[in-house]
């Protein structure tokens, strides 16, 4: 708490944020579609390369 009694908002851990939504109609793409059986694809956006790679324990990294 802060001095006059208030209390400050800490942020959410990435955990507990509600996961964005995609747009409607659309339905999600399978990480294997986009990797197609590898474990990394780059992905090229706004002019911007971006790799999406796969780690060993299931979870996705997309780095620039």
């Amino acid at each position: 708490m802060t001095s006059d009694g208030a209390s400050q908002r800490q942020p959410q851990p990435a955990a507990s944020r509600p996961a964005p939504r995609s747009e409607p109609g659309r339905p999600p793409v399978d990480s294997a579609t986009l990797l197609q059986g590898g474990r990394c694809v780059e992905i090229r956006h706004n002019g911007e390369v971006y790799r999406l790679q796969a780690t060993r324990l299931g979870k996705l990294i997309l780095t620039k």
